[in-house]
């Protein structure tokens, strides 16, 4: 229990800070017009591969024996994957969406 009040107190302005961006990422969000949509998305799906590019990197500069790490630079690498390729494939689909159709 010690440990858990002993974590608290060394990380607590991360804790703020992680509250604070996600309270903000929220708003700044739902608060986003629907014609801006694809091009946030496509901002969005460039820094999944900054994610990808710094979980790539962090496997490598990990001792083979912390599989902690590993597991996470691991996950972060799927996770990441996932993000790119899905949003990829939304983005493409909603720019089909404003393509003339051929008669």
């Amino acid at each position: 229990m010690e440990s858990i009040f002993l974590f608290l107190d060394e990380n607590l302005l991360l804790i703020y800070l992680l509250i604070f961006t996600v309270i903000l990422g929220f708003e700044l969000i739902s608060n986003v017009p629907t014609i801006l949509h694809t091009p946030l998305m496509s901002g969005a799906n460039a820094i999944s591969g900054v994610v990808i590019i710094g979980a790539i990197l962090l496997i490598r500069n990990a001792d083979p024996t912390d599989y902690l790490t590993l597991s996470l630079g691991a996950l972060g690498v799927v996770l990441g994957m996932i993000n790119v390729v899905g949003g990829f494939a939304v983005t493409n689909r909603m720019l089909k969406m404003f393509n003339k159709k051929k008669k």
